[in-house]
């Protein structure tokens, strides 16, 4: 599960989409790590007539992709069931045959969810999540042991009225309201004391972080090595598929919501993503590009791990700015002035290294660098003009010869 590249893949999956009032953007990259083990789930309408619902997922596979991609493919599936139905969901999303309750959705349409439908559609959530879980335990190879993968879950569900934020593992998802952050989902970790109180009680224990001093996790899809304790039922094993939801009435306010594996929470803060975000889409309308460079950002921060986002912006989210993409533009065109100094500096000496040209301007104080991002956020625009003073210079790998200079 630890084995690295010596150079890091960063090809990019990406995809896009618009509807029910929503955008959404998403990337996802290999990186350092030897295999990519990450999965994603995008859904603008739901089928069986849910077409004001949708659905996003991140599920961050380990010890293989399988869990994970299985997850992406038919996890929402087992909710819907799990929730007893789309007649079920339409009565907790309001609109048509919704009935029940009054009031309006913001912009007019659909009708209030009927008394006790969220808690419904809560537990459905979770009925769904034991569901596929013990669904895929029949897998001839997950049953023998011959593949021993797991995979976190981090999701949203969005109806007419609420957000549905799902969360199991630590991956994490937040909600950017009024230009901060709302609302983020808690990673599940071995040394939380709820978590470390189940674990030993199911005869386990909490080494060096780990579940038995090897799962870096305490809830996931599959790992059904840590879910055979007999006596125990599915939510009181070493590891549980057990999500924790959190349901959110929309507002007006709402910006976006930002789903990413720990590849991209090991090196940034909800806060400083958030920042980030925000910056990127007053310079950027194209949440692929915005996405693409979240992911390559991090990367550039040190993250060493697979990288997945998906972005759903909200119809209050930040506008590109003519004032905020001036002042980007701006900046792009110090930076590319000022290695052109540094390396013209270096004259006989020779020409640096790339690390040694951004250890030169991380000890400098560049205004209007991005909020959140930095110096790292900057480093294409840096390397194409390095690039071009230096074409012949051996290849760095996209990012190897930079080891966290700043």
């Amino acid at each position: 599960m630890g084995a690295f590249l010596d150079k890091p893949k960063t090809e990019k999956h990406n995809a896009h989409g618009e509807g029910n009032g929503l955008r959404f953007g998403l990337s996802s990259m290999q990186g350092w790590r030897v295999e990519m083990e990450d999965a994603h789930t995008a859904a603008l309408g739901l089928p069986h007539g849910l077409d004001d619902w949708s659905f996003f997922g991140v599920y961050d596979g380990h010890a293989g992709s399988r869990v994970a991609n299985y997850a992406s493919k038919h996890l929402l599936e087992h909710i819907v069931t799990g929730a007893g139905g789309a007649e079920e969901l339409r009565r907790a999303g309001g609109g048509p045959g919704g009935g029940g309750g009054t009031g309006t959705v913001e912009g007019g349409q659909g009708t209030s969810p009927e008394p006790g439908a969220v808690d419904a559609v809560k537990s459905g959530i979770r009925a769904g999540f034991l569901a596929i879980d013990e669904h895929m335990r029949s897998f001839t190879d997950l049953r023998n042991g011959m593949d021993r993968s797991g995979s976190t879950a981090v999701g949203v569900l969005l109806s007419p009225h609420h957000l549905y934020f799902i969360n199991c593992g630590d991956s994490r998802a937040l909600l950017c309201r009024r230009g901060r952050v709302c609302f983020s989902t808690l990673d599940h970790k071995p040394c939380n004391p709820r978590e470390k109180e189940r674990i030993q009680n199911a005869g386990g224990s909490v080494m060096i972080q780990r579940v038995n001093g090897s799962l870096a996790v305490s809830r996931a899809l599959g790992d059904y090595d840590y879910k055979c304790v007999d006596g125990k039922g599915p939510t009181e094993q070493l590891v549980s598929p057990e999500p924790e939801v959190f349901e959110i009435a929309r507002a007006p306010e709402d910006e976006f919501v930002v789903l990413a594996c720990d590849g991209i929470w090991d090196v940034m803060s909800n806060e400083e993503l958030c920042e980030f975000v925000r910056s990127r889409l007053e310079v950027s309308a194209d949440l692929e590009h915005v996405c693409n460079q979240l992911v390559d950002t991090c990367l550039h921060k040190g993250s060493r791990d697979n990288m997945s986002v998906v972005l759903v912006c909200l119809p209050n989210a930040p506008q590109v700015s003519e004032e905020a993409s001036k002042k980007d533009a701006e900046l792009d065109k110090f930076l590319e002035t000022r290695v052109e100094e540094i390396i013209e500096k270096a004259g006989e000496e020779g020409m640096p290294d790339l690390v040694h040209v951004m250890r030169i301007l991380a000890s400098e104080n560049i205004p209007n660098l991005p909020p959140g991002g930095g110096l790292a956020s900057k480093h294409s625009v840096i390397e194409a003009v390095y690039t071009r003073l230096n074409p012949h210079r051996e290849e760095d790998g996209n990012g190897a010869d930079l080891e966290d200079p700043w």
